[in-house]
């Protein structure tokens, strides 16, 4: 029999997978830190690939999901999020020289958009784009089924247009990204410095504040947190109306862990989208809806793009 493995990357764990080929069911998964005093992050990757490997069968490639900038064309990562050490990493040739099977490598949001495209929300259609909202802000775009990926590798990276050029710093160093503005930090930034300035709220009895914590407060009729998540849903609309003149996708799909918070960001994004979109010609047949894979979209992205793999 043939597999597939599929590995997703990030900054606290590392993740691998089994796949037989022709199916979207590990026959074997696990999971390990990324990090320890003894061993290096690539060691443990090596490790943990090592795990998987089928006792009999071929593994026909390797796919790798990971965050940050990366080539997919060279499998050079340019620089990790929360992983140091990790910049200008041959990552794939690394790997494909360890195990002799041929490996791509992907951002780790490129690939959830290839996930849902293949395996999740987006079946069926071939113009998608893809936002996934949580600490930041990612995506990914399938124009005319393919991953768009542009000259290196480095296109979609959604979260890093500029919303407002006064508004607050992102953590890329530039100032009034959409992730600034949006992202689950921004969301709860938001609410603390709303907080601090004397606005009533129920969660001014906690001691930090989380993006779950405001999407919580929100679902119970709190004023501050559900202005909170539509100030962050007018900004996603607002951007995504931008997307929509970009790419003209057939189906956005938002996903991570903020997209959770309901009508409370999903209203007032479809809002905002109606409200900014040149022509309604954008928005007749359009799908908007939220992701359905989870926490497995990196993995399956990751086996999307080993599936590339003759």
């Amino acid at each position: 029999m043939d597999y597939y493995i599929a590995v997703d990357i990030g900054g606290t764990q590392l993740r691998a997978a089994l796949y037989p080929e022709g199916e979207q069911k590990a026959v074997s998964q696990k999971r390990i830190p990324t990090q320890a005093r003894d061993q290096s992050a690539v060691d443990r990757l090596l490790e943990l690939i090592k795990t998987v490997l089928p006792a009999h069968g071929k593994v026909k490639a390797i796919g790798m999901a990971a965050p940050g900038p990366l080539n997919p064309k060279t499998g050079i990562l340019y620089a990790a999020p929360n992983i140091p050490g990790w910049v200008n990493l041959p990552l794939a040739q690394i790997v494909q020289d360890r195990f002799k099977i041929p490996t791509l490598l992907g951002n780790d949001a490129n690939l959830a958009a290839m996930g849902e495209w293949k395996f999740g929300a987006g079946r069926g259609y071939q113009h998608l784009l893809y936002m996934t909202v949580s600490t930041g802000i990612g995506g990914g775009v399938i124009e005319d089924g393919k991953l768009l990926l542009g000259y290196k590798g480095l296109a979609a990276e959604i979260g890093h247009i500029t919303v407002d050029p006064s508004g607050p710093l992102c953590g890329c160093g530039q100032r009034g990204h959409l992730e600034a503005l949006a992202s689950g930090t921004a969301i709860a930034r938001y609410v603390t410095e709303q907080l601090a300035r004397g606005v009533p709220s129920s969660m001014a009895e906690l001691s930090t504040v989380s993006a779950r914590d405001v999407s919580l407060a929100a679902e119970q009729g709190d004023p501050l947190a559900r202005e909170a998540l539509a100030r962050a849903g007018g900004y996603l609309g607002r951007a995504i109306a931008d997307f929509l003149h970009l790419f003209n996708p057939q189906i956005v799909i938002i996903g991570g862990g903020v997209s959770r918070s309901g009508k409370y960001l999903l209203d007032p994004l479809r809002e905002a989208i109606a409200a900014y979109v040149i022509s309604p010609e954008y928005l007749h047949g359009l799908v908007v809806t939220t992701a359905s894979l989870g926490d497995d979209a990196g993995l399956l992205g990751a086996l999307a793009l080993a599936q590339t793999v003759e």
